[in-house]
């Protein structure tokens, strides 16, 4: 189940369903990101047709794509979002990559031994200055939040080792391919395929021990994985939850488990009765006299 986090305490109009509620450490709080404008939104928005030019494979985003990064990053810390996320969960795109480092990363990166940065100077044309891997969370590219897959160049990635050279900070170590074996050139992804590696996605987030994720992705995947979901919500929250997300949008939601997917431990929790005494409920002393 996803729900908007605005909409977490929401009551149905419809009288006949109230709020839910569930255990915290059943919930994860998801920050969902689309990467800034790249250079093959432009024309495509013009022209769907740009999407099938070789020109844009991997595209990198444009320098007003930087000044959205640059715009979200300053929200990020102006509401204090940075200093609560656990994990930042990336797409392995030049663009998503960019847009995740840019955003979720460190401050200008100085030249040290010891410290590797989060991504080099000018890295995919970007003209931008190396970003610091310090004081930031870490950075993950995960393969299965990729763009819908297959036909459009601007949705094939380059082989790891090139971003490996691009972002030495970012953990890459969860794709198990150098080359980019997902992509076909004939074929095309189908919605229900993109939904269903979305829901794949989700239940593979329950794996992980961090509580608060932010996850850099693309318009497609966003808009197929969340169609699939809020059925079970107000028509409204549903509109909310799927509506499509321009770029470098942010929006939260909170992820719950259901299905007793995770294993994580209540960490604020607490059994009582220490030390033990006589604690008979008066509510259960009603119950045996009835």
């Amino acid at each position: 189940m996803l729900v908007p986090v605005s909409m977490v305490h929401y009551i149905d109009m419809d009288t006949s369903a109230g709020p839910s509620l569930f255990p915290l450490h059943r919930c994860k709080t998801l920050h969902l990101v689309r990467h800034a404008q790249g250079i093959h939104n432009v024309d495509g928005d013009k022209n769907y047709k740009a999407y099938m030019s070789p020109e844009y494979f991997d595209a990198h985003i444009t320098p007003l794509g930087w000044q959205q990064v640059d715009n979200l990053r300053k929200h990020v810390h102006e509401c204090g979002l940075a200093k609560r996320i656990d994990l930042v969960i990336t797409s392995p795109l030049l663009r998503t990559l960019q847009t995740a480092v840019g955003v979720f990363g460190g401050d200008g990166y100085t030249d040290r031994m010891d410290v590797v940065p989060l991504m080099v100077a000018n890295a995919g044309n970007s003209g931008r200055a190396a970003i610091s891997s310090l004081n930031c969370p870490p950075i993950v590219a995960v393969e299965l939040c990729r763009e819908h897959l297959g036909v459009h160049p601007c949705d094939k990635r380059r082989n790891i080792s090139d971003y490996q050279f691009l972002f030495p900070a970012v953990d890459f170590s969860l794709i198990e391919s150098d080359e980019d074996t997902w992509w076909k050139a004939d074929v095309r992804e189908t919605k229900e395929e993109v939904a269903a590696r979305g829901q794949k996605f989700l239940n593979w987030l329950w794996t992980r021990k961090e509580k608060e994720i932010a996850i850099v992705t693309h318009s497609g995947f966003l808009f197929h994985t969340l169609s699939a979901l809020g059925n079970d919500c107000h028509p409204l929250v549903k509109k909310e939850i799927c509506k499509h997300f321009a770029n470098c949008e942010l929006r939260s939601m909170v992820i719950v488990d259901r299905s007793m997917i995770g294993f994580d431990p209540s960490m604020t929790n607490y059994p009582g009765k220490t030390p033990s005494g006589l604690d008979l409920p008066s509510d259960v002393v009603d119950e045996k006299a009835d």
